[in-house]
């Protein structure tokens, strides 16, 4: 379980970074440029790889879809509805993960049901805000399409992995980010205009970018799917939003933001990671 707390605690600080030091740039640019910085960090280990070339096509298809569509269509979003409804729509990602094990092993499991539904609450608990957006409906199609996209990645990438125990992690995660590239690049290109790489970002957030390339996008989803194929669906599942209360306290007291922050907000964050604590409690032990 180790390996989803680390990028769980790394992430818990992107959206501050996001929010602060990248204001300005555009969102498929940091995410595009962030894949490629990942990409170069895993390019030497491909020459490791012990796989077939049907493999590795599917392991670049699989990047393409849990990173490269998840990171279009949650950027797209933005375009639509405001932010608070894009955080608040991303907690649908765990349920999706428990559908799509349990349709793929042709089984239910209702204990992890209960604890991703819970899991889901107390996030939601923590993010609702009014809903006030004329196009909401567009914006929550585009987040589910990234929540089914990242959460399909997750679990395909557990049950590719388990079957093939031999092959390490490390080498073969390069493909990922490979597909993953590609895709954002020509969604860079075609839907914002912009050229996939900004260019004219400041000295500083071309460190930012570095760091969240190879840090918070290169180990991190490399640790989160090594991590997905160590523990049970049920806690990778909830584990998607654990995030959510270190974000948010990230935010307030470290980015400090913490004088936006009522004590109805404050109060949310207790009670939504509560529930959050209870659901991975239910799923380790079921």
């Amino acid at each position: 379980m180790i390996y989803l707390v680390i990028p769980t605690l790394i992430w818990a600080f992107s959206f501050g970074l996001i929010g602060n030091t990248l204001k300005g740039l555009d969102p498929l640019q940091i995410a595009d440029t962030r894949l490629l910085f990942a990409l170069i960090a895993f390019l030497p280990f491909i020459k490791l790889a012990n796989t077939n070339r049907q493999e590795k096509w599917q392991l670049i298809m699989l990047g393409a879809l849990q990173y490269g569509v998840m990171y279009t269509c949650y950027l797209s979003a933005f375009r639509y509805i405001p932010s608070h409804l894009v955080a608040l729509f991303s907690v649908f990602t765990p349920l999706y993960i428990v559908i799509i094990n349990d349709l793929r092993q042709r089984c239910f499991t209702p204990w992890y049901l209960v604890a991703t539904l819970l899991s889901v609450f107390g996030a939601a608990v923590i993010k609702m805000d009014d809903i006030d957006s004329s196009e909401i409906w567009l914006g929550f199609c585009l987040m589910q399409i990234a929540n089914m996209a990242f959460a399909f990645g997750q679990v395909y990438y557990r049950d590719w992995k388990q079957d093939r125990p031999d092959i390490s992690d490390s080498s073969v995660f390069g493909f990922l980010y490979l597909g993953a590239a590609v895709f954002t690049s020509i969604a860079t290109l075609l839907i914002s205009s912009q050229p996939p790489i900004p260019l004219d970002a400041t000295p500083t957030q071309w460190l930012v970018l570095v760091y969240m390339g190879f840090i918070a996008s290169g180990l991190g989803f490399f640790f989160w799917n090594k991590g997905a194929t160590q523990t049970s669906v049920g806690v990778l599942a909830t584990f998607n939003n654990a995030v959510v209360p270190l974000a948010m306290f990230a935010s307030l007291f470290i980015f400090g933001e913490a004088k936006g922050g009522s004590p109805e907000e404050l109060l949310r964050l207790a009670i939504g990671s509560l529930l959050i604590v209870a659901a991975l409690l239910i799923a380790k032990r079921k």
